[in-house]
């Protein structure tokens, strides 16, 4: 028989890869920022397993486990080895009848795929920059300049650099040959938006709650190729671009521009079929707000905006992990109905606290 808890202490199996390719100060940093996380959500009353997976034999990392008295907090980006393979570790999630925390497979399977986010964004009536895919290195009458230019399949701002935001059609053509020659996929060309950036944390089901949303500052760049979040300004401590773009929480808005982005945001959250908690990244021009991307499975780490909105909101670090896992908790069979029992008795101070 499934345990019966309280959701509040439910217990987790923190769940994050370490890929054996990497070098030993990339592993022991994973390493260090899923112990934090797991410290964070157990100091807060959830017994909590670290798990990490080196391999693709996720059965064999997860059978000592019971379903029925865990939930796993899926902190894997993809199985070690296998490019674009983060749906496949909820695939087996599923097929071994956990509980978790985040999207769905399908759903991460969809946010990998460029293409068919920016169609769904169009056919939901949800601004998104002007599109074209490229199979072969030609600008095929496209005449929008500035225009950035982006692997279909990637994310985390792989293959990101300042050469990306082209300014004519020469340029166009040869960062398109470059996509298909390094990344061996489709390159997708957008009108390049240089407007005011933001990430956007929400969370919830049903009920979706934005964070404070935060701006990324680009006023340091002058050049319109610098204005943009790279690869190195994301993973590359000291580059100019991790150094020079500051992070502006909460975003200087009006009431108005947040009601905005709010609505915009929330509906593509639902939309690309975000669960339990994404981010949104936003670029705002003559007064609109495009979406640019949509992560299901966004980072928490300690710094990373998702856990910086909670703190400005209210919320510990711990009770940031641990309000993931009470929404993942509603899914469980047994700890489902405790939740909803729990969440009715307990004075909240904002909407769908548990």
């Amino acid at each position: 028989m499934p345990l019966q808890i309280d959701p509040i202490h439910v217990p987790v199996l923190l769940l994050y890869s370490i890929d054996p390719s990497w070098t030993t100060e990339e592993q022991e940093e994973v390493s260090s920022v899923s112990i934090q996380l797991g410290q964070a959500i157990s100091a807060v009353g959830h017994s909590t397993t670290l798990i990490p997976l080196y391999d693709d034999d996720l059965d064999a990392v997860l059978s000592h486990h019971d379903p029925a008295e865990h939930i796993v907090f899926n902190w894997c980006e993809s199985i070690p080895g296998r490019p674009h393979s983060e749906p496949l570790v909820v695939r087996d999630i599923e097929r071994l009848n956990f509980a978790f925390t985040g999207a769905t497979s399908e759903a991460l399977a969809l946010a990998g795929d460029k293409r068919r986010v920016k169609r769904i964004l169009e056919q939901s009536g949800i601004p998104t920059p002007q599109w074209r895919l490229y199979d072969r290195p030609q600008s095929d009458g496209w005449n929008r300049f500035p225009a950035i230019v982006k692997a279909v399949n990637e994310h985390c701002s792989e293959g990101i650099t300042r050469e990306s935001v082209v300014m004519t059609e020469e340029e166009l053509i040869t960062r398109i040959e470059y996509v298909l020659d390094m990344y061996r996929q489709s390159a997708l060309v957008e009108d390049f938006i240089d407007g005011r950036e933001f990430h956007v944390s929400l969370w919830g089901n049903g009920h979706i709650e934005m964070l404070p949303p935060a701006e990324m500052d680009f006023s340091l760049f002058k050049d319109i190729q610098d204005r943009l979040c790279t690869y190195d300004s994301k993973c590359v401590p000291g580059s100019v671009h991790y150094e020079g773009i500051k992070t502006l929480l909460p975003a200087p808005l009006g009431d108005d521009e947040l009601q905005a982005l709010e609505r915009v945001c929330r509906a593509a959250y639902t939309a690309v079929g975000c669960r339990d908690y994404g981010r949104i990244d936003v670029r705002m021009q003559g007064g609109v707000f495009y979406v640019l991307d949509v992560n299901p499975n966004a980072d928490v780490s300690a710094d990373a905006s998702l856990a910086c909105a909670a703190e400005l909101a209210g919320y510990s670090y711990g009770e940031t992990g641990s309000r993931i896992v009470r929404l993942a908790a509603r899914r469980h069979p047994v700890w489902g109905r405790h939740a909803e029992s729990h969440a009715a008795r307990v004075s909240i101070p904002c909407p769908e606290r548990v």
